[in-house]
């Protein structure tokens, strides 16, 4: 199994930064439309644009697993559907740690097989996750 590894700093302190990981419509605007609550076995979608050459229909199902206010979050990430060409059952878990009067997050996506229509996907959602948490960023200023 292959993981997405990304750790981002900004001059905010945890408190806010949780916001953008936690607030539904914050996450709309750096991520996508979602009905996330902040709750452990709260179960929510993301939708983003379909993608029919991966038969995959915009729609991102997840649940909360775990949930450490201003410090840690977790939530399982599953999309395509089972008959479709691709199936992704995987894990985002979120770490927020103070550092040098800011935030440090360090986000860690894990679940992706190593199969060639997988690696795709893996490939296409690393770059996604960078250029979107550096939204939050231009979202914080």
């Amino acid at each position: 199994m292959k993981s997405i590894k990304h750790t981002f700093f900004y001059s905010h302190k945890p408190e806010i930064v949780w916001d953008y990981l936690t607030k539904s419509d914050l996450m709309a605007e750096w991520l996508m439309p979602n009905d996330f609550k902040p709750i452990v076995g709260n179960e929510f979608q993301f939708r983003a644009k379909p993608m029919p050459n991966f038969n995959f229909d915009g729609i991102i199902y997840c649940k909360v697993l775990e949930l450490v206010p201003n410090k840690k979050l977790v939530y399982t990430w599953k999309g395509g559907p089972n008959s479709g060409k691709t199936t992704l059952d995987s894990t985002v878990m979120w770490t927020l740690m103070p550092k040098d009067k800011g935030t440090e997050l360090l986000l860690e996506h894990n679940g992706f097989a190593t199969d060639e229509a997988m690696l795709q996907i893996f490939s296409v959602m690393d770059t996604g996750w960078l250029q979107n948490i550096k939204k939050i960023a231009n979202l914080l200023n």
